[in-house]
């Protein structure tokens, strides 16, 4: 039996110190699941496991129950008297998460414990600046690094003039242009990994996450599709699964996301130059609308800020207020906004009443 050796697979100092608080059981980390049942990689190989009865009962949100990449503490490091039994989750060092579709509160992580998260958008159909914004604003709260990762560039003639567009809006992110057409076109990505370095792929369907994994790997491990003629990805990857690399660590491939609910984002860093601009206008509660002397306007007129990227800015800054709050709660905010320039919530009362009034006579 080849013993794994957990360090190269992420296993920290931290993780160890807080591992021996539960007594009699081992460390593992999730390397995929399905519905209910986990695989989990530990220091005598992979093993599949379910969750314990306590702790199935004790999780009170979906984001609560293990996910891939999590490092968890397991009663066995083998099946051979059945599935092993997974009762704790060891505390994650970084999280990217989304809102779940359809739900108002469900949040679902994608990927636990990583060190990079690979940004991957294609050249070709995929190219889309305000998703790579959403996806940054993601990233950067994650407590992961963002990677931007070019796929297809032999599908695109006008390379320069998106890498333009993307340092713009990409600011402090490094950017990584590759191809599947070469046998070098990867080779760009292997200096962030390294054992013990975990870096997940993330993107939309057909971009080409999968075919950069099976380079990376050497062989065709996970099967592949590219974007249909219709600007829809085929959905290759249908499950999160962390892979281990021969001496490069561990990645993660993740199914296509081309819709990326928010639940909490870092504006901050991927909407720096925004927030740069706003300290130097004339009024610190700026709204960039129609105040004078309001320094991101002009920076729009003058062509150095699209207006594109600032509406965008306030698209995500609204979702980021809005997480959590109840339709009622979404509902006042929004009024109070309205009104903010007015008196706030004591003239959007009297607006109120004044309309029910209206509405009786």
């Amino acid at each position: 039996m080849n013993i794994i050796n957990m360090k190269n697979l992420g296993l920290t100092e931290e993780f160890i110190q807080e591992s021996k608080i539960y007594k009699n059981l081992f460390i593992g980390r999730v390397s995929t699941q399905s519905k209910n049942l986990f695989k989990v990689i530990t220091e005598n190989g992979e093993i599949a496991a379910e969750i314990s009865g306590k702790f199935h009962y004790s999780v009170k949100e979906l984001s609560q129950y293990p996910s891939v990449g999590d490092f968890v503490m397991v009663d066995r490091t083998d099946n051979s008297q059945g599935n092993g039994i997974i009762h704790h989750i060891l505390t994650r060092k970084s999280v990217f998460a989304r809102k779940v579709a359809g739900s108002k509160e469900d949040i679902q992580v994608v990927a636990a414990n990583i060190d990079t998260v690979f940004i991957c958008m294609s050249l070709n159909n995929d190219f889309n600046l305000r998703r790579l914004e959403r996806y940054l604003s993601i990233a950067w709260d994650s407590g992961a690094i963002p990677v931007i990762v070019l796929t297809k560039s032999d599908l695109c003639k006008e390379i320069e003039v998106r890498l333009n567009e993307i340092s713009s809006v990409a600011i402090g992110v490094e950017v990584l242009v590759t191809t599947s057409t070469s046998d070098k076109g990867h080779q760009s990505l292997t200096r962030y990994l390294s054992n013990g370095n975990t870096v997940a792929f993330i993107g939309s369907s057909g971009v080409g996450k999968s075919t950069l994994i099976n380079c990376l790997l050497g062989q065709n491990i996970l099967d592949t599709n590219g974007i249909r003629n219709d600007d829809k990805g085929r959905h290759t990857t249908t499950r999160r699964e962390l892979i281990m690399l021969p001496n490069l660590g561990v990645v993660i491939d993740t199914p296509g996301m081309r819709e990326l609910g928010i639940i909490s984002a870092d504006l901050t860093k991927s909407f720096a130059d925004i927030d740069s601009l706003a300290s130097q206008c004339r009024f610190n509660d700026c709204t960039h609308k129609n105040e004078p002397s309001c320094a991101v306007q002009k920076a729009i007129k003058d062509g150095t800020l699209s207006v594109e990227r600032l509406e965008n800015y306030r698209k995500l800054k609204r979702e980021t207020k809005y997480e959590g709050l109840n339709s009622k709660m979404i509902e006042k905010e929004k009024i109070s906004e309205m009104f903010s320039g007015m008196g706030g919530m004591k003239n959007a009362r009297k607006f109120i009443k004044e309309q029910n009034r209206n509405k009786r006579r």
